[in-house]
């Protein structure tokens, strides 16, 4: 007699029609990007000049216009927030402070969603009552999104 077949943990997810227990190209994709980034702050302990220079590649390689908000995010948050270091997350643009990601950047081509989207992790400083946001659409950029994100980038950092 044999034994029973086990059930996978895993319920489907992500796109219909996706096979139950499988992750999309772009889930495969962000964890083989997460785990080279793992390997490499475990190697060399990152100094903030090679993760600087590992997100502007990322920003780089990406398509317009998520390209040019990466580029003017990046220049709003070290004005804003010094103290925030540069790094790449799950191969996106983000900010840390004592190596726990603050902000991050998701672009929109990652995903084929129709908006980047500027994210906050729970080490952000937000807290404004019982409930309050920690992503934000990004749809363009402009003098009104440049000062909002700033001014939510210097209390993140606190």
């Amino acid at each position: 007699m044999n034994p029973p077949a086990k059930k996978s943990a895993r319920k489907t997810g992500g796109a219909a029609g996706q096979a139950a227990g499988t992750f999309t190209a772009e889930e495969r994709a962000a964890m083989r990007e997460r785990t080279r980034e793992l390997k490499a702050e475990a190697r060399a302990n990152k100094s903030r000049a090679a993760g600087e220079a590992e997100l502007l590649a990322a920003v780089k390689a990406m398509p317009e216009p998520d390209r040019g908000m990466a580029t003017r995010l990046h220049a709003v948050v070290a004005a804003s927030a010094p103290a925030l270091a540069p790094k790449t997350w799950y191969g996106m643009p983000a900010y840390a402070l004592d190596d726990k990601v603050v902000c991050y950047f998701r672009p929109a081509h990652k995903f084929k969603d129709r908006y980047a989207t500027f994210g906050f992790n729970d080490k952000a400083r937000l807290d404004d009552g019982a409930m309050w946001p920690t992503a934000f659409a990004l749809k363009e950029w402009n003098a009104a999104v440049e000062k909002r994100i700033a001014a939510l980038v210097k209390q993140a950092a606190g």
